[in-house]
């Protein structure tokens, strides 16, 4: 008998018949004898439809309601999985993330797992039922509902197989595993049979929609291998584990594009000790995070001055932009300039470490397409640009041809 957490994403839970599938799937598992601890999403569409109901009401509204009335999405889905249970025979219980025993800080819609007190996930295994969990969401230990901002269900999910010490965790999405790139951008992608915990992380960071980085952070924190793989059909999946010596083989495991990026310019910062510390630290106060920065000797005239541009998530812009406003006349810069229409394309492979010429290959490539590039960042095993986003599925298909084709 072997205790498996299960997660099922928006789209394998989209609708009645989706659900029903996911609960014949789950008994499968179930009759075999093994214990079975199901995480949920909301359905398809639920979530995005709370918050156009919020934005309705006014285009900021306060976190902490926003954390109420989303969490509402995955607790219908907890219900509808558990009735569906029900309904082939099998013994079910649905638990919010509070009543899971999931405790988080108090940074409402972005917020961290604390800790995990599994004691009632026991007990109702113990008894015989499938335990399925409202995902995405937790509780702070004053009783403050909240919710863990994107990707938060596979991190309840990889969360509680840690916590819970259990044999196997399977992230079931609406495709077959994680592949070379986006299949529905790139046809000739490829599934991978296994990728490191590093790599996975630097594509779930630049933009691979299969998992979130934060999640695959907590796994290779806590040593949890998991596996990713369709609901959709019975085809085994990817593995994600820690990084083998035969994986260095392979120059770049996969190429990502993400469209949720925006770009922020602030214009003739003050060139002086402690502006750029005032700058981010009044982003991170609001919980926005920073991916690539990029400072230049200031173009608009002024004396002593730097040009500061920075990307974020396109959500985040508007509280970006409130911030900084408010720090205007503290930091004496000249205006903000936004950009929306940028996509940050990258490259990932743990083969980069021991292998020259990755960075001119992939400029090259992109030289070739006509595409100018804006930002570079790179890390050991990733390369980073930002460009123009209606070039910016062109220009994935191009690098994924030079590196994989």
């Amino acid at each position: 008998m072997a205790l498996i957490v299960q997660k099922f994403g928006g789209t394998s839970v989209g609708n009645p018949d989706r659900i029903k599938n996911v609960a014949r799937r789950v008994a499968e598992y179930r009759q075999r004898g093994d214990q079975v601890v199901v995480v949920v999403s909301a359905m398809s569409g639920v979530t995005d439809n709370l918050i156009k109901l919020a934005k309705e009401i006014m285009p900021l509204p306060s976190e902490r309601e926003m954390d109420m009335l989303l969490a509402t999405g995955e607790q219908t889905t907890i219900a509808l999985t558990a009735m569906a249970l029900h309904a082939i025979n099998l013994p079910a219980i649905s638990l919010t993330g509070a009543q899971a025993g999931i405790t988080t800080d108090g940074i409402h819609t972005k917020a961290k797992i604390q800790n995990i007190t599994p004691k009632e996930v026991h007990a109702m295994l113990d008894a015989g039922n499938v335990v399925i969990v409202a995902g995405f969401q937790g509780q702070t230990q004053s009783g403050q509902i909240t919710t863990l901002g994107r990707g938060g269900s596979d991190l309840t999910a990889i969360a509680l197989a840690a916590a819970l010490k259990a044999d196997l965790c399977q992230i079931y999405t609406d495709v077959d595993g994680v592949y070379t790139a986006d299949p529905r951008i790139v046809p000739g992608a490829r599934k991978l049979d296994e990728i490191s915990y590093d790599e996975m992380l630097e594509l779930a960071s630049s933009g691979a929609k299969v998992m979130q980085s934060r999640s695959v952070e907590f796994a290779k924190k806590f040593g949890v291998v998991f596996e990713v793989r369709s609901s959709l059909n019975d085809n085994p999946g990817t593995i994600v584990r820690e990084e083998a010596k035969s994986m260095e083989d392979v120059v770049i495991r996969g190429v990502a594009l993400d469209k949720n990026q925006a770009k922020v310019t602030l214009a003739e910062v003050p060139d002086k000790p402690g502006e750029a510390a005032r700058i981010f630290k009044a982003l991170a106060d609001v919980s926005i995070n920073v991916d690539m920065i990029v400072q230049t000797a200031s173009h608009g005239g002024g004396a002593k001055a730097t040009d500061i541009s920075f990307t974020i998530d396109k959500a985040d812009l508007l509280k970006a932009q409130k911030t900084l406003a408010a720090i205007k006349a503290q930091v004496g810069f000249r205006e903000v300039i936004s950009d929306e229409k940028i996509g940050k394309l990258s490259i990932v492979g743990v083969g980069m470490r021991s292998h020259s010429g990755v960075a001119a290959r992939m400029f090259e490539t992109l030289a070739t397409e006509g595409v100018n590039i804006d930002m570079i960042s790179t890390s050991e095993i990733k390369i980073s640009v930002v460009i123009d986003l209606a070039k910016g599925e062109s220009a994935m298909k191009a690098v994924h041809a030079a590196f994989l084709g």
